[in-house]
């Protein structure tokens, strides 16, 4: 198995867009999401429900397996080495079973902290066709030379 490229923080560029990450949607990808995240709510599993009684076209995505897929798309990027340091979302709408989510990034800000360690700002939305029912933020550290892993960084070493 090759091993993964060592993105460094010299590697990146303030406007450098993300590779797209197009994820197909299917009743199990929001249940097994509902599940691992121990959300018993029906609209994330019980049809009828979800159409009957919440008034929406099927069960859909929960909160926490959206931020799972997020992190995902992110630590994809950035390699083992990068360590996400906070993540902001706002879910604007739904995403549903037969969806197609396309996550896309750009970087919108790159800095060292006093501590020394590198820290790249991502903007990241997902579409859904021609919509984009959720965006998010998110501050993630890369190392800056190969012998750097933000993993290591403890207490006053780590300000995310």
């Amino acid at each position: 198995m090759a091993q993964a490229q060592l993105l460094l923080a010299g590697d990146v560029s303030v406007g450098d867009k993300l590779p797209p990450l197009p994820v197909d949607v299917s009743a199990t990808t929001v249940i097994l999401g509902a599940l691992a995240t121990r959300d018993w709510r029906p609209m994330h599993h019980d049809v009828d429900f979800a159409v009957n009684r919440n008034g929406t076209r099927d069960i859909f995505m929960n909160t926490p397996n959206l931020a799972a897929w997020f992190e995902r798309y992110l630590t994809d990027w950035s390699g083992p080495r990068g360590r996400l340091g906070r993540m902001k979302f706002r879910m604007r709408d739904s995403i549903f079973p037969g969806d197609t989510m396309v996550f896309g990034g750009t970087v919108t800000k790159l800095e060292t902290d006093d501590a020394g360690c590198c820290w790249a700002e991502i903007s990241v939305q997902v579409t859904v066709g021609d919509k984009s029912p959720t965006d998010c933020t998110a501050r993630i550290a890369l190392p800056s030379a190969p012998d750097d892993n933000p993993w290591k960084r403890k207490a006053d070493d780590w300000k995310p």
